[in-house]
């Protein structure tokens, strides 16, 4: 493959994570000062009927949703949640979406989603997009086979105070209390819940079903379904010393830092970045649609040494942080469906291989698929994964891939 195509694959490959659009809907609210940002910060620790209370509910006039039924309404809604940072109080952003009809007996079964990585700054929350930059088709799927989906954008996006770009307790939180907010604006909706996550949401869906129990006390959830997830990453510190990232991870590498800096203080970027992958690392964090011909111009200069840390005692400090963050924590008490591609060259499928060996290890029930020829988040995985959930909220006994069972 010559060097355009490696490039144009390696964009391709970021965006399905990120996903993109063109015109943003109205946001929920404007740009904040940094005393706001330090008083949710600050601000106490939701408890009880306190998580997931809603604080600002608005019905959203323009959605790319649909569904094959009938009308889909949306809601647009923030809400109370909790910081896996330090365990404060934070407001988190998200959408609500209702399929047409009456609601079922029981209520609407309801599948809470995240999305991919789209960016670490507010205008990268995908509840001011009619397509949620690109996770509008899962939400549609979804709604295809009559649930309740709520999207979250999580902390920090759209909202007072940094993004903790993959941080998994806070985007379980985030989850968790999307299903809380979603059943206070849909009184119609029960309190059975799924999740189903690609990509940065792919480890947040995971992370849920870890805190399903505990922090999603009330809630009936019966599982998750996570796509190409960013279980660990902290393999990724061991590609670093020898500058044999793929060209995705490099251009990933200045938003992992990101997240790595909103966790860490005196986390230090220029320790791991340079050249012109330092030179274009607002552009490679923006979800901007004029951001894209920047992006290109960008990774045609990208070299090999641009990602080479500046001492093994980075390498050691950024694997130290990968691995406090790295899945599974924790065994879940419901079933969990994990989809690898064979191709994948962002998240490298061995890499989701090894957490689900451990996983299994604690106990977990786990699906794991591995699609041959497919690369990272690819949508072809999607109609399986809706399958799956369809299941568990059938009651059908979950298949489990984990080594000594049935």
């Amino acid at each position: 493959m010559n060097r355009t195509k490696v490039i144009l694959a390696a964009i391709a490959c970021v965006a399905l994570a990120a996903g993109c659009s063109d015109a943003p809907a109205e946001s929920v609210r404007d740009a904040t000062t940094s005393a706001a940002d330090a008083a949710i910060a600050s601000a106490p620790a939701p408890v009880g009927d306190e998580r997931g209370a809603l604080i600002e509910d608005q019905s959203l006039a323009e959605t790319a949703a649909v569904s094959p039924h009938g009308p889909v309404t949306a809601r647009k809604l923030v809400y109370r949640s909790t910081s896996g940072l330090d365990g404060g109080g934070t407001e988190v952003s998200g959408t609500v979406f209702v399929p047409p009809g009456a609601a079922p007996e029981r209520g609407w079964p309801i599948v809470t989603v995240g999305h991919g990585t789209t960016g670490v700054t507010d205008e990268c929350a995908p509840s001011q997009y009619p397509d949620l930059l690109g996770a509008v088709g899962m939400v549609t799927a979804l709604l295809e086979r009559g649930y309740v989906v709520v999207a979250s954008d999580y902390q920090g996006l759209g909202t007072p105070g940094p993004h903790p770009y993959l941080e998994p307790k806070s985007a379980a939180y985030n989850l968790i209390d999307g299903v809380r907010a979603a059943r206070a604006a849909v009184p119609s909706t029960s309190n059975r819940w799924a999740a189903l996550g690609l990509s940065q949401c792919g480890q947040a869906s995971w992370s849920a079903a870890e805190h399903a129990v505990g922090y999603g006390d009330g809630l009936e959830f019966v599982g998750a379904a996570n796509l190409s997830p960013a279980a660990d990453l902290s393999h990724i510190a061991d590609d670093l010393g020898g500058i044999s990232l793929t060209l995705p991870q490099q251009i990933f590498l200045p938003m992992l830092l990101a997240g790595g800096e909103a966790q860490h203080a005196g986390l230090d970027p220029a320790n791991y970045i340079r050249g012109a992958l330092a030179d274009s690392r607002e552009t490679s964090m923006s979800c901007a649609p004029q951001a894209a011909e920047r992006k290109w111009d960008a990774a045609v200069q990208i070299t090999r040494a641009d990602s080479l840390p500046l001492t093994t005692a980075d390498t050691d400090r950024m694997r130290a942080w990968l691995e406090r963050i790295a899945l599974p924590q924790q065994r879940t008490e419901a079933p969990m469906l994990v989809v690898v591609g064979d191709t994948d060259d962002l998240i490298p499928a061995d890499w989701t291989r090894a957490a689900v060996t451990k996983a299994c290890a604690l106990g977990d029930v786990i699906a794991l698929e591995s699609r041959p020829g497919e690369g990272h988040a690819d949508p072809r995985a999607t109609p399986g994964a809706v399958a799956w959930i369809a299941d568990r909220f059938a009651g059908v006994s979950a298949p489990n891939s984990c080594p000594g069972t049935p």
